[in-house]
């Protein structure tokens, strides 16, 4: 049987644990996974595109697991009251192929992103970073201001969105979590005084959300709303004058803010980081820019830390994905035994 964590029970389990320790751990796994990167499978997400959104299949493995996050972004979806992000997972056994845990991921995508973003962060950006420009105040913009809290110690937020409504939402949702909160009346006036500014915006589109005079020296961006070709949130300029950092290069020049730039265009892949390979932030004054689109393994490392909070527990639902006829080779039975019931039934 496969342990299913819907809505509600990762809801529940998000309570239970605190916003802010799930991030942490989530970031933790991930930074061990990245750490051993060349121990997993890796591919470039399938994606299917529509005029509206597209819908796409993201895969990671290692030896012992594999997983996959089906993940959809459709912009408009907001105006018919629908998620523009919604998603769920699986994590495997590669030994038997067997699903163990089959879960919600619109909620969990939101946790990991925060997760993967603040983790960057603490490489990329000045150690003494307070303050956290938001640009966008979708359903990811709460969860990135708690984790830059947990792993950076922001304090002080300076948030635009052209939606007010949006801007009051936020509002509401962190009144009790003790940041400073500044709504500017524009994204320049938002970015003005920030050490780090994340870009989070939902439009598919190759919009200037940062143009290059609004970005000075030191800052990290953040870039996490341009995810998908033909979408991205940073004037061509600003790369030029940063250091570009991203998870897997073969999918982020096709989808991310590189899509804009030549096919050689220098970046660093983040694990290098991690692990002493390459250089993250070297002076006070370089401009660092998390070129984030999201990337399979940062699923498989949500999964396995779900998989790890609820393992063994007995209250979980569970779902009969697999079949279990009483011989493996006769799977047949299933529907004959079935049908002979029917039959006495009647």
């Amino acid at each position: 049987m496969t342990i299913y964590m819907g809505v509600e029970d990762l809801c529940r389990l998000v309570e239970q644990v605190g916003v802010e320790p799930f991030i942490l751990g989530i970031a933790d796994r991930i930074e061990s996974d990245f750490r051993r990167w060349e121990a997993f499978d890796k591919a470039p997400r399938y994606a299917s595109h529509s005029p509206d959104g597209v819908i796409e299949l993201m895969p990671a493995a290692d030896r012992a697991r594999f997983s996959f996050k089906y993940v959809n972004g459709h912009p408009k979806n907001t105006k018919l009251g629908l998620q523009t992000v919604a998603a769920f997972g699986v994590l495997a056994n590669v030994d038997t192929g067997y699903p163990v845990l089959l879960s919600e991921m619109t909620l969990l995508t939101a946790l990991r992103t925060a997760a993967t973003s603040a983790l960057a962060a603490r490489y990329l950006a000045r150690r003494n970073s307070r303050t956290m420009a938001i640009i966008g105040l979708g359903a990811q913009s709460e969860f990135q201001a708690i984790g830059f809290r947990a792993m950076l110690g922001i304090e002080r937020l300076q948030v635009w969105d052209v939606d007010p409504a949006a801007t009051a939402k936020f509002r509401v949702n962190l009144a009790d979590q003790g940041f400073e909160i500044v709504a500017a009346a524009s994204a320049p006036e938002a970015v003005l005084g920030a050490d780090v500014v994340t870009t989070v915006t939902a439009d598919k589109a190759q919009a200037t959300i940062l143009s290059d005079n609004m970005i000075g020296a030191g800052i990290h961006i953040n870039a996490v709303g341009g995810d998908c070709p033909g979408k991205t949130e940073l004037a061509p300029a600003i790369l030029s004058r940063g250091t570009v950092f991203v998870e897997y290069p073969e999918q982020t020049r096709i989808e991310g803010e590189i899509q804009q730039m030549p096919a050689d265009f220098p970046v660093t892949e983040l694990w290098r980081v991690f692990v002493g390979e390459a250089a993250g932030r070297r002076t006070a004054d370089e401009i660092t820019i998390f070129d984030s689109v999201g990337f399979g393994i940062e699923d498989f490392s949500a999964l396995s830390y779900l998989h790890e909070l609820i393992e063994g527990r007995e209250d979980l639902r569970r779902l009969d994905l697999i079949v279990e006829p009483n011989d493996p080779r006769d799977l047949f039975s299933l529907v004959a035994r079935r049908r002979t019931v029917q039959q006495q039934a009647a």
